[in-house]
């Protein structure tokens, strides 16, 4: 039985949502100006800016995108707002989960395939490097993909053609191959799970998105944009907002669930509160249990006349950063696992903040 595949036309003044069972979904956008997506992707931590920035630089050109982050770090909020912003926005973006085709069908999905071609291809099926045409083919969890289907993906890259199932036709394409993965490609073509030449061909460009421990000073905002979604939606209009605890132990939290773990927390909150805030005990027990500081960071007092919140996020972080520098002596794998960070995402940072270490 072949993938379901939905259609979803997005008129320029209506939000969209995918059903996540689907294994393939084709968005049609019918507005050159619509930035949905963009407008969905909350925060203001460098590392996210440097990430929208990227978008802004590559979307004028048909180069191929590799976005790489955790589960539920909202690679497909990024992948959309890259085909919003470019000149293929008007043609369809069709997304493809790699990991939720059967092996035995991906090829078929992809390609389309001719009458006979197999048992059951009782009609000619488009597949949907087709759908996309003059778009986008979102391949997400590349990193699922069969060795057998890379090296047919890796022929669609470098000559733009491929044959349907069972067609001895060459049909030529003209799409932008977008991919994600939460997993570390380079240690998969390491394992000889990923072919290398494809991996090369792949890392045109690449997008990594942190995960949400990364960048902690957004937890708070991302909360409270939440909060008005949920509580909205739950008709929970003697809802106030959040307590100061529940903030701090929402902040303190490490989200390996990433954006979509605070998503769900919130929700869950908004639905138990008795209110007028949500406390700390109306959230998830991990995240109650997860309530600690380092002592410096709870035993300062904030300043009667304030202080530059962000600047000072920045400077511990700093801290953190060289402290395990220090530790490893400079050794940036063994740094990046202290941190719980990838380690290029710990090499970027440090580029970025120049920051230095004592030996």
């Amino acid at each position: 039985m072949s993938a379901a595949l939905v259609e979803v036309v997005v008129p320029a003044d209506e939000p969209f949502s995918v059903d996540e069972t689907l294994t393939s979904v084709v968005l049609t956008f019918r507005s050159p100006s619509l930035t949905r997506s963009r407008e969905k992707i909350i925060g203001h931590h460098p590392s996210l800016d440097a990430a929208l920035a990227m978008i802004d630089r590559v979307a004028k050109s048909s180069c191929t995108v590799l976005v790489s982050g955790e589960s539920g770090t909202g690679k497909e909020l990024f992948v959309a707002a890259l085909h919003e912003a470019s000149p293929r926005a008007l043609a369809p973006l069709v997304a493809i989960n790699c990991g939720a085709i059967p092996e035995a069908l991906i090829e078929s999905e992809l390609f389309g395939h001719a009458r006979g071609a197999f048992t059951g291809a009782h009609a000619i099926r488009r597949g949907r490097v087709a759908e996309a045409e003059g778009g986008t083919l979102f391949l997400d969890e590349i990193g699922e993909l069969p060795l057998a289907m890379q090296v047919k993906l890796l022929r669609l890259l470098q000559q733009r053609e491929y044959s349907p199932v069972g067609d001895s036709r060459t049909v030529k394409c003209n799409i932008r191959v977008v991919v994600a993965t939460h997993r570390n490609l380079e240690q998969e073509v390491d394992n000889g799970r990923f072919r290398e030449d494809l991996y090369y061909r792949l890392n045109v460009i690449h997008l990594e998105l942190p995960a949400l421990r990364e960048r902690a000073s957004d937890v708070g905002t991302l909360a409270e944009h939440f909060f008005r979604i949920c509580s909205e939606r739950a008709r929970r209009d003697d809802l106030k907002g959040f307590t100061p605890a529940a903030i701090e132990a929402m902040v303190a939290y490490g989200w390996p669930g990433n954006v979509r773990e605070l998503e769900n927390s919130v929700e869950r909150a908004v639905l138990l509160a008795i209110g007028p805030l949500v406390d700390v005990d109306d959230l998830p027990p991990r995240v109650r249990r997860q309530r600690s500081f380092p002592p410096a960071a709870t035993t300062r007092a904030l300043p009667d006349g304030g202080l530059d919140f962000r600047a000072t996020i920045e400077r511990y972080e700093n801290n953190l950063i060289r402290q395990a520098l220090e530790r490893t002596g400079g050794n940036k794998n063994r740094a990046a696992m202290l941190l719980q960070v990838n380690r290029t995402t710990l090499v970027e940072m440090i580029k970025r903040k120049r920051i230095g270490w004592a030996a």
